[in-house]
């Protein structure tokens, strides 16, 4: 029992760690920039994402919000042809609550090189991305080396796959199944903030989770009040459109298979997620 409630509190850990990064990128965890600029790599490499990819793809993320093809984070849901095996990887990891979704989001936008070379803008970036994924990859073989692969899969595993679980909710809330528009490669207006609640989702959670979590829920305020800190958004008197129960919201979107979860929006489908 001592073991387990221990990986449930390092669980946590994890999803705090991924929160901490989230508002150091936004220079909103402290009032200084060098701390957050300090404690974000730090908090990239608990939560397994490096920091100046974090940065410069979530910066890119709120430019284009609404905009499905533009935003690196959701650009990989556009609507296509699912090949069989594809539709069977997917449908099986949503419905098993296996977070195949997590673990993508970081390979796919974070990890990727090739891939999110065109979202990084200039050399300077890619080259500054580049170094920050060596360096970690870096870190993370010594830590191997040094602790060991099965004593680091004892005392950490169970509590990642958990936070990795948790994770898949949270992220997926947020704009997975919500109406997106494509460009189609058009020149387009990015959608200022106070535009960019429609295409956002809000959970519902019980407030002492809202606070562990600094408001990370309030999804549709942070998106139009990106430079305000998370654990302030809860003083800005607003009733958000699209917030809906975490439970209510878990519930309904299970009962779609992955595929039409993903890759679909509710006017396709109809679901009230």
């Amino acid at each position: 029992m001592t073991y387990l409630g221990a990986q449930a509190i390092l669980s946590v850990a994890f999803v705090h760690a991924f929160v901490l990064l989230h508002e150091a990128g936004h220079h909103t965890l402290f009032c200084s920039r060098r701390a957050n600029r300090l404690v974000g790599p730090l908090a990239g490499f608990v939560a397994l994402i490096p920091f100046h990819a974090w940065q410069r793809i979530h910066a890119r993320h709120h430019r284009y919000t609404g905009w499905q093809d533009l935003d690196a984070t959701t650009a990989s849901l556009v609507p296509r042809a699912i090949r069989p095996w594809e539709r069977a990887i997917v449908n099986f990891a949503w419905r098993s609550w296996l977070p195949l979704f997590s673990i993508l989001y970081r390979v796919q936008n974070y990890w990727n090189l090739p891939r999110i070379a065109a979202f990084l803008g200039d050399d300077a970036a890619r080259r500054s991305v580049r170094i920050n994924v060596v360096v970690m990859l870096g870190a993370y073989a010594l830590l191997v080396a040094w602790v060991g692969a099965g004593a680091l899969l004892v005392a950490a595993g169970p509590a990642l796959l958990g936070a990795l679980v948790i994770e898949d909710v949270l992220l997926l809330s947020q704009h997975t199944h919500v109406p997106q528009r494509l460009s189609g490669g058009a020149a387009v207006r990015a959608f200022r903030p106070m535009e960019q609640a429609q295409f956002t989702r809000s959970l519902r959670l019980p407030r002492a989770l809202s606070t562990l979590v600094m408001h990370f829920d309030a999804h549709e305020l942070h998106h139009m009040y990106p430079s305000v800190p998370g654990y302030r958004l809860s003083r800005i008197a607003y009733r958000a459109p699209n917030e809906v129960d975490w439970i209510d919201w878990t519930r309904a979107a299970k009962r779609l298979s992955g595929v039409d979860f993903l890759f679909r929006n509710r006017n396709d489908t109809g679901a009230p997620v």
